[in-house]
């Protein structure tokens, strides 16, 4: 059996300040997940954790339980691997006052 997978980008180039998260993605029909979160420009103040968000309807969301450090550097990378998800995906973080970073964000699933 062949499997199914494809790549969706669920943020480029959006800047992040303060509560900041991808735009939802419909995943139910995967079994697993890997999340890039890439910084495209050097980010500007401390970076704190991101995590990863599920919904079962993708507008009330909680946590998965996965968090990771946002890339503090430019061009650095964040990778996390996640199962038994259900149907939405998306990454959330809250960046302290003054703090800002620009990413690109990928989830890939099969």
């Amino acid at each position: 059996m062949l499997r199914e997978s494809t790549t969706a980008v669920v943020a480029r180039g959006d800047v992040w300040r303060g509560a900041s998260a991808t735009e939802p993605f419909e995943a139910g029909w995967a079994s697993e997940a890997v999340i890039f979160v890439r910084a495209l420009k050097p980010p500007t103040g401390a970076m704190p954790l991101a995590h990863v968000e599920m919904s079962p309807d993708g507008m009330r969301w909680m946590p998965e339980g996965t968090t990771f450090q946002m890339p503090a550097e430019r061009d650095g990378i964040a990778m996390v691997r996640i199962a038994h998800f259900g149907n939405w995906l998306r990454v959330a973080t809250d960046l302290p006052d003054g703090a800002e970073t620009t990413v690109l964000v990928t989830i890939h699933l099969k």
